[in-house]
């Protein structure tokens, strides 16, 4: 079965704020590494709508630098879903799932292939309290940003979801790059 995981970047205070966080090279190498072992991304409409069109254009135009076309390379080569129950069809886009969020996750899991990658602050928190994320990727930024969305603030849990730390790996940049698995 495959897994699923989560993978994202917060603050020292737990925000999880894109704009406000910086994009050191090496958490880019970081995630490119990670995504080598990915074949399926499952995204929010939003969180779609902020990475996909910017690193296309990356990826297109060779924009960035070496690890950000690294990364813009090896994200836009991942096959995409987006949840939204909003969003039309994109000619040539990514497949769209509307209902039965959680029961198609399980069917995807089932299917031969890499990891599964989701990504998007509501849709992880359904995910996690659901019990269908089996990793969690988590790089700690250097900075307190004091306001802003935090890390599964919508998620209700009749019970806590233990995780096990499998790999710590501190970087140069003062980000701290956590990985767990669930218990």
């Amino acid at each position: 079965m495959r897994n699923v995981i989560c993978a994202l970047n917060i603050s020292i205070d737990g925000c999880y704020d894109h704009e406000k966080l910086s994009g050191y090279p090496e958490v880019h190498e970081y995630f490119t590494e990670l995504l080598k072992g990915v074949d399926l991304d499952i995204t929010g409409r939003k969180m779609y709508e902020l990475m996909k069109p910017y690193w296309d254009e990356v990826a297109k135009k060779r924009s960035g630098g070496k690890t950000d076309t690294d990364f813009a390379d090896t994200f836009t080569a991942i096959e995409s879903i987006v949840v939204s129950r909003t969003m039309g069809q994109v000619e040539g886009g990514p497949r769209i799932l509307r209902d039965n969020i959680e029961a198609e996750i399980l069917k995807l899991k089932a299917m031969p292939g890499k990891k599964i990658s989701i990504g998007g602050m509501t849709l992880r928190s359904q995910l996690m309290a659901a019990g269908l994320i089996d990793e969690f990727y988590v790089v700690i930024q250097p900075v307190i940003i004091g306001t802003g969305p935090r890390l599964f603030n919508d998620i209700d849990l009749s019970d806590p979801i233990k995780w096990e730390l499998s790999e710590t790996k501190v970087m140069q940049c003062g980000c701290v790059g956590l990985h767990y698995l669930r218990r």
